[in-house]
């Protein structure tokens, strides 16, 4: 049940920069243990950040720093290593894409895993975007039976 190779996201498109931002806002939060606030202050400091969907920034930013431990519980089943073992970009990418799969369910689930492996592909490790696709494959099905089955 991979991702549709034909649709790639839009890399300037705002929704995509909202969550290019995210995942540079959790790397800090997962490495550096910095908190929502001042994550927010460092990303409107920068270039481009006005140019991001600023709802879907918001609402997965909170989403996955107010919900941590269950969006952890909902990946772990699908991935045959310890968490702490995973890079905290493809563990941040994760998060997102379990968070948007679970929350926004406006958006199409193979939007949300093509968006996750492009990420991977700009800012994880050279086969990250496997692992992530496999993770998201065995994930979308158990939060979206009814659309991942047509």
């Amino acid at each position: 049940m991979s991702a549709d190779p034909r649709r790639k996201p839009t890399p300037f498109s705002p929704r995509h920069r909202a969550r290019e931002f995210v995942v540079q806002g959790l790397y800090q939060h997962l490495v550096g243990g910095q908190n929502a606030a001042a994550i927010l202050v460092q990303a409107e400091s920068v270039a481009g950040f006005d140019k991001a969907n600023r709802a879907l920034y918001d609402g997965l930013l909170a989403g996955v720093l107010n919900d941590l431990p269950a969006l952890q519980a909902l990946l772990e089943p699908h991935i045959e290593r310890p968490w702490a073992e995973i890079s905290p970009i493809e563990r941040g990418i994760l998060l997102i894409a379990a968070c948007e799969l679970r929350d926004h369910l406006g958006t199409p689930w193979r939007v949300i895993i093509n968006e996750a492996i492009e990420l991977t592909k700009s800012y994880g490790g050279t086969d990250g975007h496997k692992f992530v696709n496999g993770v998201l494959d065995k994930l979308a099905p158990a939060l979206r039976p009814d659309e991942t089955r047509s």
